[in-house]
């Protein structure tokens, strides 16, 4: 049998502890105070006792801390100003960038925001950022091997440059500031050559990759420039211009050979011979291809049923103008199409587009791929005569009596003596699927 004595405190003091809200109940601490033995039975006597508190240090260790950054550190040159000095600084911008941009972040732990700053000092929220930003780039140049007297390079501006190489690693960083300090480069040539450090590792599959070395920034430039130059047919200023960017980037002997090499492509034969094999670009357009293009080109649209004096009479320019790129028509008209910035659009004079409800009017093998759907043909209406033989050209379908239109090859043409049609065919485009399927190859032209 176990039974509990505990001894009854005073009745002043039991009235106390059950009234008073400052007193924690402290957990009963048993302890075995003696067993006796009465006939067949073992009586146990248990006394209990409450356990002192633990310390205060203890109490508060157990406390649970919730983490609170260390608050931001404030240049020995402020410390002594007050809160009215120190935006002050930041509002009529004294000394330099990167001294005064350390006072924004402790204005965030006195309890200021962006637009509030701003509003005090006159400094954007974009601004605020670049200029914290820019000055913890700089700091890190202070554990590496970057001269102090490169610094002072960006001292003036500094701030725009230095934000742009922010996703660099360390030695990028420091190898990519002094290419900047030895290419006196501005924010947005900065940014140029941050985009192509960051790029070259994806583009191990291109042609001309290993010719340039990652660790230099100014071949990772080169080859920025250099893609750029491919992307144009040769010869052409576009080409040439990309490639003598690229040479001047350029910082290894290979890289440098290398364009070179593709300079020196200039020979009439040569570019004769991959002029032949050049065919039209039959494209299908990708489900949301548009959306993802830096740029776009609009263009006027004609249905083939309707004849020729639409495409003679549809707008001949679509100029973007204005900050915002508001497109502007010579004329009025009413079906316009909007397509990705490729190279033969781009570079169209007078284009036009014209609608056709059936792709058997391009001269592709039906047998393989021959597809009842709709195509778009673009027409570069400067190019009316008919002198390449491998070329497609826009022409009057009269057999048909409906004054429909057609898409013949030029050797079809020469051979019947039409020497003028309405336009050569720069680019053909098929409509998006949710299933690509591969473009046409050579053998597939009739």
């Amino acid at each position: 049998m176990l039974s509990l004595n505990q001894p009854k405190p005073p009745p002043q003091l039991l009235h106390q502890t059950l009234t008073s809200s400052f007193l924690i109940p402290q957990p009963l601490h048993l302890s075995i105070f003696g067993i006796q033995k009465h006939r067949s039975k073992s009586i146990i006597t248990v006394r209990a006792s409450r356990r002192p508190p633990p310390p205060p240090s203890q109490q508060n260790q157990s406390l649970y801390q919730p983490f609170r950054p260390p608050p931001a550190q404030v240049p020995a040159q402020y410390r002594d100003l007050d809160l009215e000095a120190r935006l002050a600084i930041l509002r009529d911008r004294l000394g330099v960038w990167y001294e005064y941009a350390t006072l924004i972040p402790p204005l965030f732990q006195q309890g200021f925001t962006p637009s509030s700053i701003e509003e005090a000092t006159g400094i954007t929220g974009v601004e605020q950022n670049r200029l914290v930003v820019a000055a913890k780039v700089r700091d890190s140049f202070s554990q590496t091997e970057l001269e102090p007297q490169a610094l002072a390079f960006f001292d003036n501006g500094g701030a725009e440059i230095l934000y742009e190489i922010r996703l660099l690693s360390a030695a990028q960083r420091v190898a990519s500031a002094r290419y900047i300090i030895e290419k006196r480069f501005d924010a947005r040539e900065t940014q140029e050559l941050a985009k192509a450090i960051k790029d070259f590792p994806r583009r191990q599959s291109d042609k001309g990759w290993e010719n340039f070395n990652y660790l230099c920034p100014g071949d990772c430039l080169a080859f920025y420039f250099y893609r750029q130059s491919r992307e144009h047919k040769n010869p052409s200023d576009q080409r040439t211009i990309n490639l003598e960017k690229a040479l001047e980037m350029a910082e290894t002997d290979k890289a440098k050979k290398r364009i070179l090499d593709e300079l020196n492509i200039k020979s009439g034969d040569e570019i004769e011979e991959i002029e032949i094999k050049i065919k039209v670009p039959v494209v299908r357009m990708k489900m949301g291809e548009l959306s993802e293009s830096s740029k776009v080109v609009m263009l006027p649209v004609c249905k083939a049923e309707d004849g020729e004096i639409p495409v003679m009479e549809a707008p001949e320019e679509c100029k973007s103008e204005g900050e915002f790129g508001v497109l502007n028509a010579e004329k009025g008209w009413k079906r316009w199409v909007v397509l990705p910035g490729w190279d033969p659009v781009v570079k169209l004079g007078k284009g036009v587009v014209v609608e056709f409800l059936d792709a058997r009017v391009l001269p592709w093998k039906v047998n393989r791929w021959y597809k009842e759907e709709p195509i778009l043909v673009v027409v570069d209406r400067n190019r009316k005569e008919v002198v390449a033989e491998d070329g497609f050209f826009l022409i009057s379908n009269s057999k048909q009596g409906d004054n429909g239109f057609k898409v013949e090859r030029g050797s079809t043409l020469i051979d019947l003596g039409v020497k003028e049609c309405l336009g050569s065919v720069v680019l053909v485009v098929r409509p998006p699927k949710e299933e690509n399927e591969d473009q046409l190859a050579d053998e597939d032209w009739e």
